[in-house]
C-alpha cells in the first residue's frame, strides 16, 4: 500500500468546514466529494456522519493516495475513490442530496469550473446542496493580502488558475439552476459557499 499522503491544510480547516457541514448534511444520505486530494477529508466526514454514503472521488493520479486513507480507515459508509475529471461529461451516473469540494475553483481553469458548476447541476437532486470551500474575491478585489499573494503564486505555477470571484460562481450557479443559501465566513480568509438547487417548476 502507498504511503498516506498528508496536507496540513485539510487538518487545519477540517473541524470549521464540519461545523458548516453540519448545517446543512442532517438529511442528506448520498454525498460525492469533487477533488477528495489526499483523502483525509473524506476520511474524517465520513467518521462524523455515519448516516452518510460518503463517496470520494478525483482524478486518477491521485487514487493511490486516497485510497490508502480509505484501506486504512475502513469505513462502511465511505467509497471510492470514483474516476472524476470535471472537464468529461461522463459524470458519476447515480443522484446525489450533496456535494462538496475544498480547494478546487482556484486550482483549476476557468473553463472547468464551468463544467464543474455543470457537472453539479445535472447529479444534485432537487433541494439538493452544493457547498463549495476556498479563498474568493469579491467585487473583484481580494479580501486579505495573503490572498492576493496566494493569486500570484497559483497563476506562476498556471496561468489559468485563480482565486474566483464569488459574483462569478454566483452566475454559474443561476445557469445550473443552484441559488446561493449561504456564504459562511472561515479561517485563514477563506469562505464556504452554500448553493441549494431548485425544485423543478
Amino acid at each position: 500500500m502507498p504511503m498516506k499522503p498528508f496536507a496540513d491544510s485539510s487538518e487545519q480547516n477540517k473541524l470549521p468546514i464540519l461545523n458548516v457541514l453540519r448545517q446543512y448534511l442532517p438529511d442528506a444520505e448520498q454525498v460525492l466529494e469533487i477533488g477528495s486530494g489526499t483523502g483525509q477529508h473524506a476520511v474524517f466526514f465520513s467518521r462524523e456522519f455515519p448516516h452518510l454514503h460518503w463517496h470520494a472521488s478525483d482524478r486518477e493520479e491521485n487514487h493511490p493516495g486516497i485510497t490508502a486513507w480509505i484501506e486504512e480507515a475502513s469505513l462502511a459508509n465511505l467509497y471510492g475513490p470514483q474516476l472524476l475529471d470535471v472537464d468529461q461529461y461522463d459524470w458519476p451516473g447515480q443522484q446525489y442530496d450533496a456535494v462538496f469540494s475544498a480547494n478546487t475553483a482556484h486550482i483549476m481553469g476557468w473553463p472547468s469550473v464551468e463544467n464543474m458548476f455543470r457537472g453539479v447541476g445535472r447529479i444534485l437532486r432537487p433541494n439538493g446542496v452544493f457547498c463549495l470551500y476556498g479563498p474568493f474575491n469579491y467585487n473583484g478585489r481580494y479580501t486579505s493580502d495573503s490572498n492576493a499573494r496566494f493569486d500570484v503564486w497559483l497563476k506562476q505555477r498556471n496561468p489559468e488558475s485563480g482565486v474566483r470571484d464569488f459574483e462569478a460562481l454566483c452566475v454559474l450557479a443561476e445557469k445550473n439552476h443552484m441559488t446561493l443559501i449561504a456564504d459562511h465566513e472561515m479561517p485563514a480568509n477563506n469562505r464556504t459557499l452554500v448553493w441549494k438547487k431548485r425544485s423543478p417548476t
